[in-house]
């Protein structure tokens, strides 16, 4: 199965040489082939494991805490900010 490399990177904004998108595109490739050999195996008649453990709700109470942080400090590590936002680029925009 062969995938866009170059397409999945500017989405993600990562930017690729031309060695590395040959290269993630082969192992991306071969990462897909080995999916599709999975979806080939018979599993009919194998019981669905969900559970290793045979844990049955394990949940704690929930707990309210202070949880506030300045807005400041919450956008302070966003590569563009604007009037107190973070700044991303339009993802249906193409």
């Amino acid at each position: 199965m062969k995938i866009d490399v170059k397409r999945v990177a500017k989405l993600a904004s990562l930017p690729l040489s031309e060695a590395e998108e040959e290269k993630y595109s082969k192992q991306l490739s071969k990462i897909l082939d080995y999916i599709e050999q999975l979806n080939e195996v018979d599993t009919l008649d194998v019981e669905p494991t969900f559970n290793v453990t045979g844990l049955s709700n394990a949940m704690r109470e929930d707990q309210v805490g202070d949880c506030t942080i300045p807005q400041e400090e919450a956008i302070s590590n966003a590569p563009v900010k604007k009037d107190g936002f973070i700044v991303t680029k339009g993802v249906f925009n193409e």
